[in-house]
């Protein structure tokens, strides 16, 4: 199929939009703008004020529809549900089973399933009101369930991105097999998810499934001059995965063989309390800074002021801030899991370990503080890296190239 011009607009969906830890969604919009398409955004919810921090975030969220507060008002809800049932009453009934069917079993799971149906009639009118033809969601959980029912609704094609790794534990709950099937096409960020996504579905769903990496701008990147070659940068939600409260234990051990060293944990989450307590009970808190939530140039700020950043994660899909850190010419010490070691090569861009290990965190960790030739030589790398293969226009270029032309046409990358 050759490429040719959208008739009318594409919608991008998530369940929270704008959102500090997604702000790779955002670069991923605008590439995509540049790359000449109208894109509309919607979120289902819309998230606290509180986490929009910079005018990048002020800005995406004055412009995005939001589903859940529109159908709160009882007058827009019967309004949207209306209208879809004069244009099409089959349709309508047809997406309303289609929205059961695709519930887990159990009495509260029917439940949520009705709400996504109603939340869809709402999504699909703002999106026929704005002659959309093409709507993409982020994550392939319950947004994507509004996405799937939304689209049959409106008569219009659907695709979506995928990260992992959590939806691979919850495959039956979220219904991921159908809504392969049902997409127009299908975006993997890394092989090893592409992967995960081929075992979930069908053969012939296969070559519709393509990648398209996370990215960042590399220009918006730097590495200041100065410093010990002993700050370490943690960039992440707060969260038990993330494992920050290993990071803590990690660094206890460092600051035993180089008392200058200093961690700065930027973000916010669940896991916070634990690790500041912990600190404060292995009496390195001075050497420690919670910097909570940062703005994405208050991120590279800190990255360009940074030796390494640590992510010590037990599960992840391929976090941004490697991108990030590699393209401020630092290097990155990461577990070895899913598809990280796709961009963190083992002793080239920095170092991936085995997730859980302390010894061999610590261990890389003191290695790149005594050696802060290597450390600089792995930087450089990572930024090659970053240029060739992590590049958010090229990415953008490439997923806009996949909304004109319905999807990878069996070819995995550009």
């Amino acid at each position: 199929m050759t490429e040719t011009p959208m008739s009318g607009p594409i919608a991008y969906l998530t369940g929270d939009y704008p959102k500090v830890s997604h702000t790779f969604i955002q670069r991923e919009v605008q590439a995509v703008r540049d790359s000449g398409l109208k894109v509309l955004t919607c979120s289902i919810r819309q998230p606290p004020e509180s986490e929009f921090k910079g005018q990048e975030e002020i800005a995406a969220r004055a412009e995005t529809f939001y589903v859940i507060k529109t159908a709160k008002n009882p007058l827009r809800l019967l309004g949207a549900h209306g209208r879809a049932l004069l244009r099409s009453p089959g349709t309508w009934a047809a997406t309303l089973a289609l929205a059961v069917r695709m519930r887990s079993p159990g009495l509260k799971a029917l439940i949520w399933q009705v709400f996504y149906f109603l939340e869809a009639g709402v999504l699909a009118d703002h999106l026929a009101r704005n002659h959309v033809r093409h709507l993409h969601n982020h994550f392939a959980n319950s947004s994507c369930s509004v996405a799937v029912l939304a689209a049959k609704l409106a008569g219009i094609s659907f695709s979506f991105t995928e990260h992992g790794p959590a939806i691979f534990f919850e495959v039956d709950r979220w219904s991921l097999p159908e809504k392969i099937a049902r997409a127009k096409f299908v975006v993997a960020i890394t092989h090893f998810c592409r992967a995960q996504l081929m075992l979930f579905s069908k053969p012939a769903d296969w070559p519709k499934i393509g990648i398209v990496h996370c990215g960042v701008t590399p220009s918006a990147y730097r590495r200041d001059p100065g410093g010990n070659g002993k700050r370490v940068a943690f960039v992440g939600r707060l969260d038990p995965v993330k494992g920050a409260l290993l990071l803590i234990e990690a660094m206890a051990e460092v600051l035993k063989v180089h008392s200058d060293a200093t961690l700065t944990l930027a973000g916010d989450g669940p896991a916070r309390a634990g690790a500041e307590a912990r600190a404060r009970a292995l009496g390195i808190d001075g050497a420690v800074r919670f910097a909570g939530f940062l703005t994405q140039g208050e991120v590279a700020d800190l990255l360009a002021n940074s030796d390494m950043l640590v992510l010590p994660s037990f599960a992840e899909g391929l976090p941004v801030v490697y991108m990030e850190a590699l393209a401020s010419r630092i290097p990155v010490v990461a577990s070895r899991v899913a598809g990280v070691q796709e961009l963190v090569e083992d002793g080239v861009t920095g170092y991936a370990v085995p997730p859980g290990d302390l010894p061999t965190l610590v261990d890389r960790i003191i290695r790149l503080m005594d050696n802060p030739n290597a450390a600089r030589d792995m930087g450089l790398a990572g930024r090659s890296a970053v240029e060739q293969q992590f590049d958010i226009a090229r990415e953008g270029a490439w997923l806009a190239q996949l909304f004109r032309q319905g999807g990878p046409e069996g070819r995995l990358r550009p």
